[in-house]
């Protein structure tokens, strides 16, 4: 257990995987499946209310994961993943 700023008690989150599906966070698994979906990072980013900016950040940690380098190949994964 750790101490938080103000004394009280905080739980360790458990480890999340470096790499592969499980080391994606939920709002880089909402962004891969809306691009799979064919959405381009502008209409991800206007659904998600957040910039394209963020959105191009959360890409590309989510290709460095999966290591992929296209968002066809993620598109492939994406779909192989959720069959």
């Amino acid at each position: 257990m750790q101490f938080g700023v103000s004394g009280t008690t905080t739980s360790e989150s458990p480890a999340r995987s470096r790499f592969g599906w499980s080391a994606l966070t939920p709002a880089e698994l909402k962004v891969a499946r809306m691009v799979a979906d064919g959405h381009t990072n502008r209409s991800v980013a206007a659904a998600l209310s957040i910039s394209p900016n963020t959105v191009s950040t959360h890409l590309r940690s989510t290709f460095t994961k999966l290591d992929v380098r296209s968002r066809v190949r993620l598109t492939r994964v994406v779909l192989e993943h959720d069959r």
